[in-house]
């Protein structure tokens, strides 16, 4: 695997800024989302350098800048409640494991050059997915932000419990965890250029705390070590072995779609193209050593990745200056975080959570299409109340139907059946000749565009909606794919013409759509000869087997029509 082809030490000054610059914001955020997710502050900060670290030095975006994210921490929140509830004593340990298994799995995607296709979701899918997000990492911010410990039960057990919180909030941590919010929302924007809001935050609450509430006992973070982190074995349980399978292929699922639209952001404000198989193998790397030491899951973060190009960063060692300057702050000063108050840390996920919110789409998704709308807002209330796998693969299965009936519909109308010329289909001089001449006998069965599935009913529709005639043209020139359930609703065509003795001819398979008819042995339901390149030609062959003539020159209409009375006669 070759990594130098990004970096280089042309741009050092704007990589070292930009990785000290995505530093300082990660700080805050890795400690907020190891709290968050419930295994601590220290596995956040772990997470962020070594998630940082390997995604930087292996994945396929210079300017990635990977790290525990809001997303990833709802779903390793999920992960460690339910493997802790069930497995007390090694539930944790089992955690680390899910991260573990899910860089596998990322990686295991990237080897088979999936990255392409991680992304082709829906919007409607993806807004209303995030937005599921976003609302139940501020829900679990709730009791927290009220100066409580969480309820337990995810989601739901937290709304049931909001009545208790209320009645039992603590007004000195609450007060905190609003002027958190506050300094993130307000703070002037050309202060923000100067200083990440969220570290303004947890400096200018941890500090208020000690000024204001002394003698007041405030959750706070505790004493974090600053050491490096024990290795984790494996551990799987028996009885939680398929729980675990699935929620690693969530986390890994989620990482990839996290770090890959992160990547199309990057590329968007460099002008790059960023390689999606080998981030993902990157993004892998990452999570597989995260999690092998204790780390949380991370993927990439839009606000790091942003802020570091704007700071100059333009190759990965921005990234991998950023992962080094938080090993110096976790080695030399992580004692100093011991004091910083668990409501300022819930603050900033909170408006975490809410910048996740899709406000944008969602103030006038009904206005673009009112079934996407109903598409993402159903998306969020399984998200948010049922579960992940099942709302994407649900969005996703309602949309690409829906998507696949109005392509149908569209489809369609280029199937067309006629026997004599008209405007419906474009035909020159020769062929409306010939089509003329076959006198309502000759039928033209044109096919234009992509066969997908949802024709197969319109090509039987318009097959079946004709009535008598002697001879038919199957046009296929405009047709650059055919699907399998196409090709076999043309097949059944044929087949019910040649058993009612009528002609049939093909005009035009050529490419995939030949391969495919070939594979399903149509060619050899009709004779050779019978097989044409010019539509004219087949037109007037058609014309000629039911109408022969000794000459063809001539064949005119009023011929035609003698021998059709003679014929009927």
């Amino acid at each position: 695997m070759q990594i130098t082809n990004k970096i280089h030490f042309r741009n050092l000054r704007g990589d070292i800024f930009g990785g000290v610059t995505a530093a300082v914001i990660a700080l805050p955020m890795a400690l907020a989302f190891g709290v968050a997710s419930g295994a601590g502050a220290a596995s956040g900060l772990w997470g962020a350098v070594l998630v940082g670290f390997f995604a930087a030095l292996f994945g396929g975006t210079p300017t990635l800048i990977s790290e525990p994210t809001g997303p990833m921490t709802v779903v390793m929140t999920a992960v460690i409640a339910n493997l802790t509830a069930t497995n007390p004593e090694n539930g944790m340990a089992m955690a680390f494991t899910v991260v573990m298994m899910a860089g596998v799995f990322q990686i295991i995607f990237g080897f088979l050059r999936l990255g392409k296709y991680v992304t082709m979701m829906p919007y409607t899918v993806i807004s209303g997915f995030m937005s599921g997000i976003g609302i139940i990492l501020v829900i679990l911010q709730l009791a927290p932000f009220l100066g409580q410990a969480s309820p337990g039960g995810g989601v739901v057990g937290t709304l049931q419990s909001i009545p208790d919180l209320l009645a039992n909030i603590q007004p000195p941590e609450t007060m905190l965890a609003v002027v958190s919010v506050a300094i993130i929302w307000f703070m002037p924007a050309r202060l923000k250029r100067l200083v990440p809001p969220q570290l303004v935050a947890l400096i200018g609450g941890t500090i208020l705390s000690l000024v204001l509430f002394p003698d007041i006992d405030i959750r706070r973070i505790g004493e974090i070590p600053m050491r490096f982190p024990q290795m984790q074995v494996p551990t799987f349980g028996a009885d939680q072995l398929r729980l675990m399978f699935v929620d690693a292929a969530v986390l890994g699922m989620l990482g990839c779609i996290d770090a890959l639209l992160t990547s199309l952001v990057a590329d968007s404000l460099t002008r790059t193209d960023h390689n999606s198989n080998k981030e993902l193998i990157g993004q892998g790397l990452g999570n597989l050593m995260s999690g092998l030491f204790g780390g949380i899951a991370g993927a990439g973060a839009t606000m790091g990745t942003v802020v570091n190009i704007q700071a100059g960063g333009r190759t990965a060692l921005s990234g991998l200056t950023r992962a080094f300057v938080l090993l110096i702050v976790i080695l030399g000063a992580a004692n100093l975080a011991a004091t910083i108050p668990l409501a300022v840390l819930a603050g900033i996920a909170l408006k975490v959570g809410i910048d996740i919110i899709d406000w944008d789409f969602l103030k006038r998704a009904h206005q673009i299409s009112l079934k996407g709308a109903l598409i993402m807002y159903g998306v969020i209330m399984l998200t948010v109340l049922v579960d992940l796998i099942a709302a994407v693969g649900i969005g996703v299965f309602v949309a690409n139907i829906l998507t696949i009936d109005r392509m149908s519909q569209l489809r369609s109308e280029s199937v067309r059946a006629i026997t004599d010329a008209d405007d419906a289909i474009r035909l020159d001089s020769d062929e409306k000749r010939w089509l003329d001449e076959g006198n309502g006998r000759v039928l033209l069965f044109q096919l234009g565009g992509p066969m997908i599935f949802g024709v197969a009913k319109a090509i039987s529709r318009e097959h079946n909606a004709i009535g008598e005639y002697d001879a038919v043209v199957f046009d296929l020139n405009d047709v650059p794919h055919l699907g399998v359930t196409a090709s076999l609703a043309i097949e059944s065509a044929i087949k019910e013409a040649t058993e009612k003795g009528r002609y049939v001819y093909i005009v035009g398979a050529a490419g995939q759509t030949r391969r495919r008819l070939s594979s399903l042995k149509v060619f050899d339901l009709v004779p050779t000869k019978h097989v044409h390149a010019d539509r004219a030609e087949a037109l007037k062959q058609a014309v000629l087997s039911i109408y022969p003539t000794d000459s063809e020159t001539d064949l005119s209409t009023s011929s035609l029509e003698d021998a059709s009375s003679k014929i009927s006669s």
